[in-house]
């Protein structure tokens, strides 16, 4: 796919995705109000959108539509939210910028954050199982929500994350972190899309292989930005998994190595859609796209 078409689609599903998240959050004048607010500050504050972004293109890909996609877009947002409220707190990553503002706990206090963290985790269920697919299939995307999301997904690779902080890990140690924390939902957005989609059970282990090797090249990436962007370019501060006395694949490989990865990772993800998918120009861009950031 042409870049400047490629740009040009990536940004109208993003502002389409932007546009739902806004209108997602019911107001009330209920006394919880400001948990409301919390949780608008944060979703709406942003990012990439990729999760979202990857959920609506499986779907379309095998001839589903936005609509189908897109509750279960909104959905995986809400819960990746949710995990960067919480891994900002003070007891996790103690983080007090993110996305170029304040952390959630920074603008409304720790115990407001981490309850505008669990509502967001259990809005995303809420919103997933609203959606007007088949209820067979809506079932099984919150089941691969919940599965990727919980001791086995994102919360077990916070957990090894932040348990290892200080140790020498071994390049699979490392690596098993980084499926989790971050490939995870990915992996979950992708194979939520296949089935909006209609798709076969194999193309959705497909998508999910797809999303593992996104993931892990995203966040070497990451890594990679983490030591030589700006912070004003990122949004948040830099250098912080050194301060963290984390061992990113940066400090056991260096640059050269870990960009070596990236382009690894990349063609390991164009070769799946390659085999399973006829209509995948756009994921293969995104995959593209996604090895070649600055921020």
């Amino acid at each position: 796919m042409k870049s400047d078409v490629f740009l040009k689609e990536l940004e109208t599903v993003k502002a389409t995705v932007d546009d739902a998240l806004n209108r997602a959050l019911l107001r009330t004048e209920a006394p919880y109000e400001t948990l409301l607010d919390a949780m608008q500050y944060s979703l709406v504050a942003g990012g990439k959108r990729i999760r979202a972004i990857i959920c609506i293109k499986f779907c379309e890909a095998l001839g589903g539509s936005l609509k189908d996609a897109l509750p279960a877009a909104c959905a995986i947002e809400m819960l990746h939210t949710y995990t960067l409220i919480h891994d900002d707190l003070p007891c996790m990553d103690d983080d007090n910028m993110r996305r170029g503002k304040p952390s959630n706990h920074i603008a409304f206090g720790e115990s407001t954050a981490v309850l505008a963290g669990d509502a967001l985790q259990a809005y995303a269920f809420e919103t997933v199982l609203k959606s007007a697919l088949p209820p067979e299939i809506v079932v099984k995307m919150a089941q691969i929500l919940a599965e990727n999301s919980g001791a086995h997904g994102v919360c077990g690779g916070q957990y090894l994350d932040l348990s290892s902080a200080g140790d020498q890990l071994t390049l699979v140690q490392i690596l098993k972190i980084y499926s989790k924390k971050t490939s995870a939902m990915i992996s979950a957005a992708a194979q939520m899309g296949v089935l909006a989609g209609g798709g076969t059970a194999a193309q959705a282990l497909a998508a999910g292989r797809y999303a593992m090797s996104v993931g892990l090249a995203f966040q070497i990436k990451d890594d990679i930005l983490d030591c030589i962007a700006t912070e004003a370019k990122l949004g948040k501060p830099i250098g912080s998994d050194a301060e963290n006395g984390k061992t990113t694949l940066m400090s056991r490989l260096g640059i050269a190595q870990c960009e070596e990865l990236v382009e690894v990772e990349t063609e390991n993800a164009l070769e799946v859609l390659d085999e399973h998918f006829e209509d995948a120009a756009f994921l293969k861009s995104l995959a593209s796209y996604l090895a070649g950031r600055s921020c």
